[in-house]
């Protein structure tokens, strides 16, 4: 199934009634071929009911949704970092790209990009990082608008650098593979 899910789809479907709601237990996602651990989920988020994601959390005070979804095995894993990002900001207008970079991430490369755009008319910031590893496309998106996102923005840098993917595995075999280190 080609990749043509976009991040205004997001935003419209995480209100939707048909919408699932993620769980995270013990810090780890796990969706059976790919599990994430998250070391740092700010309190302040809340996790959102989502259709078309994988996990969704809301940050009211500053107006802004974190999504993340993964693929793993899909056409798409292919497709240059950049393509991978420009089908996240599909039905968006009048972009305007502040950054867009390869770093490292999760012992991978990444592609982070930072963008206003307008959503449905509406002024918003993104902040994107595409990773493909282990045969599998990771997505990660804060979008806000502009002035709360940058008030927003630090709480999702450190979520992003406290993620770590292990794919191909189950809760358990995921969760010792992605234990933190003894000392």
């Amino acid at each position: 199934m080609p990749r043509l899910f976009s991040v205004a789809l997001f935003v419209a479907l995480s209100a939707a009634s048909c919408a699932r709601e993620a769980s995270i237990r013990d810090g780890v996602f796990d969706k059976g071929d790919v599990a994430l651990r998250f070391e740092q989920i700010p309190p302040e988020w809340r996790t959102i009911p989502i259709s078309g994601a994988d996990l969704a959390f809301r940050d009211d005070r500053h107006r802004g949704s974190v999504l993340i979804d993964v693929r793993c095995g899909e056409r798409d894993g292919d497709a240059p970092l950049s393509v991978l990002t420009e089908h996240l900001i599909m039905g968006t207008t009048e972009r305007s790209i502040e950054t867009q970079a390869t770093i490292p991430f999760d012992g991978r490369e990444a592609m982070r990009t930072t963008l206003d755009a307008k959503l449905d008319g509406v002024p918003m910031r993104y902040d994107i990082y595409v990773m493909k590893k282990d045969g599998c496309v990771y997505d990660l998106v804060y979008v806000a608008p502009p002035e709360p996102f940058v008030a927003g923005e630090p709480a999702f840098e450190r979520f992003v650098g406290s993620v770590h993917a292990s794919a191909h595995g189950d809760t358990a075999h995921a969760q010792s593979r992605l234990a933190p280190a003894d000392p």
